[in-house]
């Protein structure tokens, strides 16, 4: 093993810590590595016709790289991230190129023409719309002048998605409860916030709506059912998430003891997720689920401190147990692992 490998390990067993220089210079490598790398590549693309075809960077100019669409957005957040909360990055010029040269009217306006194909309009629904917006939010907040003049140039796009969320949530009966990409209450967590954040009143009143219908009558979410194998997100705790952010402390406090009375024991106690081959794309969600539990976790140690401090421990022992595992050298965790390690810090 590696000298330098060995260093990282050590730095991350730190865990108690925040996030360090080290290891933000480490972790802008892997966006860094992926923002422009092309292949391999996965385009869930629906073909109507042979003139659909083409290659990714022709297809999604800014969000070609990273393996998928959605990876490639949140390794654009990532950076964004990272350069906001350490300006002294070593590699703080080439973050500002790579940006600048995948975020261009030009290219967003291909992005936006193929969201608007017929065969397109569910294209990454609601994940990547999701991560779309805390992109857009990041842009609209940062301090950074040069990444601050993006955010106009991603604008239509987000505009665009919100429409689809206005459109599509009055339309979903029932919420996708998968600890994958479909979950739905994940892909409103996220946009809810962009919508307190913009003052965005028609995007938060009808997500609002949708979780209240979705979700208000839910009791004893089975959280002994956690994880299925592939799962990188908690469809508990993204519900909880959800509704801590519309409800009313103390409907939430009432809502939530009927839904997952478990988390307010102090004793609570929850194994974390293991991997047991992460050169496999799909059996590595679990490093992700981990860090998603975390950033849950800390959120509601952070805002509900009397109710749940004691989570804080259980979270920091979820985003302990993965943090090697994104700098294991595989591209399968490597392309997008940083994504969420991030957020369960910025939560943190």
């Amino acid at each position: 093993m590696k000298l330098h490998y060995i260093l990282l390990l050590l730095t991350y067993a730190a865990w108690g810590q925040n996030l360090t220089i080290d290891q933000a210079n480490h972790l802008t490598k892997l966006p860094l590595k992926c923002l422009q790398k092309e292949y391999p590549n996965k385009l869930n693309q629906v073909l109507n016709d042979s003139t659909d075809f083409g290659t990714p960077a022709q297809l999604h100019p800014a969000f070609y790289g990273c393996f998928d669409w959605h990876s490639a957005v949140h390794g654009h957040w990532s950076l964004v991230f990272l350069f906001e909360k350490f300006p002294s990055l070593d590699r703080k010029d080439e973050i500002i190129k790579k940006l600048k040269e995948n975020i261009t009217p030009e290219k967003i306006a291909i992005e936006f023409a193929y969201f608007n194909r017929k065969t397109e309009k569910s294209f990454e629904r609601t994940y990547g719309w999701a991560w779309l917006l805390k992109l857009q939010q990041a842009l609209n907040n940062s301090s950074n002048a040069k990444l601050k003049t993006l955010a106009p140039y991603l604008q239509p796009l987000t505009d665009l998605l919100i429409t689809r969320y206005i459109e599509f949530l009055p339309k979903l009966l029932y919420p996708v409860r998968a600890g994958t990409h479909q979950n739905t209450a994940f892909g409103l967590n996220f946009a809810y916030d962009y919508a307190v954040d913009a003052k965005h009143d028609a995007l938060k009143k009808i997500i609002e709506q949708t979780a209240q219908r979705l979700y208000l009558d839910d009791k004893k979410c089975p959280i002994n059912w956690e994880p299925s194998g592939t799962d990188f997100l908690s469809p508990c705790l993204e519900e909880l998430s959800l509704m801590q952010r519309i409800l009313s402390k103390n409907d939430f406090l009432k809502w939530s003891k009927v839904f997952l009375p478990e988390i307010f024991e102090k004793d609570f106690s929850w194994q974390v997720a293991k991997v047991s081959d992460r050169t496999d794309g799909h059996l590595v969600h679990l490093d992700g689920l981990n860090f998603s539990r975390a950033w849950h976790l800390y959120r509601l140690a952070n805002l509900l401190p009397e109710q749940f401090r004691h989570l804080k421990p259980l979270a920091d022992q979820h985003l302990a147990f993965s943090m090697p595992a994104i700098i294991d050298g595989n591209y399968e965790g490597e392309h997008w692992l940083a994504s969420f390690v991030l957020h369960a810090f910025e939560v943190k």
